[in-house]
């Protein structure tokens, strides 16, 4: 009667086992699962701004992670290349960004521990124009327009006959 009573115990035992393991892994793949649902945020679709001003472009990741350590990447499509910003390992890599764009981009790096990936293009020129991509492997991707306007200078004339 002994070994029928230990056979059962073992039983039991290792049935709470199992569901412990089911548990186990539900619970990882569930926080596995969770880990990509950051995404990009950007306030805006289309930004205007004005030649010789400075743009930013208003994104941040929600809910709100480190961005410090990972791949960013800001382009435009249509140029060759195509990167205005390249940001790896948290360091920003000039040599990917197109050459009319040297000096004119950056990161608020002292922000983007807190998620803050937005671009500031200072100088705005007139060929700025055009839809602007972010990407993170990490992350995904979002696109937003920009339009330049120029200021122009108008004289009335008034004439007394």
């Amino acid at each position: 009667m002994l070994p029928v009573r230990v056979s059962q115990s073992f039983n039991l035992q290792s049935g709470a086992f199992t569901v412990l393991v089911f548990h186990t892994v539900v619970f990882l793949s569930l926080i596995h699962s969770c880990r990509g649902q950051h995404k990009v945020v950007c306030l805006t679709e289309t930004i205007v701004a004005m030649v010789d001003e400075d743009v930013i472009f208003p994104c941040h990741l929600d809910p709100v992670m480190d961005a410090f350590g990972l791949t960013l990447e800001w382009g435009r499509p249509d140029l060759n290349p195509r990167f205005v910003l390249v940001r790896r390992d948290g360091k920003e890599i000039e040599s990917m960004k197109h050459p009319s764009y040297e000096g004119r981009t950056s990161l608020f790096t002292d922000q983007l521990k807190q998620g803050n990936i937005s671009l500031k293009l200072s100088k705005v020129k007139l060929s700025d124009e055009g839809r602007y991509r972010f990407f993170s492997p990490q992350l995904g991707e979002t696109a937003v327009q920009l339009v330049v306007g120029k200021w122009e200078h108008f004289v009335l004339k008034v004439i007394y006959i």
